[in-house]
């Protein structure tokens, strides 16, 4: 262990997603060689994110203003609505270039072991947009893991009661147990225009 403020950061860094201890100790070396210019302009960053990014009002998706450039696209088609967990699915599916429909960000999945319940989720947003919306088809394009497959089980549990609506799942093709945002546009964009009614 390091002491002090150095030991701090490093801690701090590694409570971060994706980064173990290794790495959280690489990046706080980064970090203390670094020049303060470039330290003031990460800080400088950090805070316009916190103070100037919110979620879209409407589908949750991240955004500067109350809603997103997608839900502020009148080209978009309103009709096909693709529910995803995050906001970085958002980017993966976009990358495709095969949806132009609107997006609903539920902002994570059903884990029952970490307390994440649909209480957590945008799971009464989605209704209520359903309810108020000319929505003809739901796309589910949660992960393949246990998480994912979890949700878009009472999601389709959910949405099997509303008159007229077709739900649909991502095609097979998705490696089980990955998520959306590693997934090459290739085969999203296949497992999209592939997908399965439920």
């Amino acid at each position: 262990m390091y002491e002090g403020v150095v030991q701090d950061l490093i801690d701090e860094l590694g409570r971060m997603p994706g980064i173990g201890p290794k790495s959280a100790q690489r990046i706080a070396f980064h970090l203390l060689a670094t020049d303060p210019a470039d330290i003031a302009r990460l800080q400088d960053v950090l805070g316009k994110v916190k103070e100037g990014v919110q979620f879209c009002e409407i589908c949750g998706n991240v955004s500067e203003q109350e809603k997103c450039r997608i839900c502020r696209d009148a080209r978009r088609d309103s009709a096909l609505l693709c529910v995803v967990e995050e906001p970085k699915d958002v980017l993966a599916v976009e990358r495709t270039r095969e949806f132009r429909g609107r997006y609903h960000v539920l902002g994570g999945s059903l884990d029952p072991l970490s307390g994440v319940g649909p209480d957590q989720l945008r799971m009464r947003e989605l209704l209520a947009r359903l309810g108020a919306e000319e929505v003809s088809e739901v796309i589910i394009a949660t992960d393949p893991n246990t998480e994912g497959e979890a949700t878009a089980t009472y999601l389709v549990r959910m949405l099997r009661d509303f008159p007229g609506l077709r739900v649909t799942r991502l095609a097979s093709g998705l490696p089980m147990g990955g998520d959306l945002e590693f997934a090459d546009e290739l085969t999203l964009g296949r497992a999209l225009s592939g997908r399965r009614v439920l």
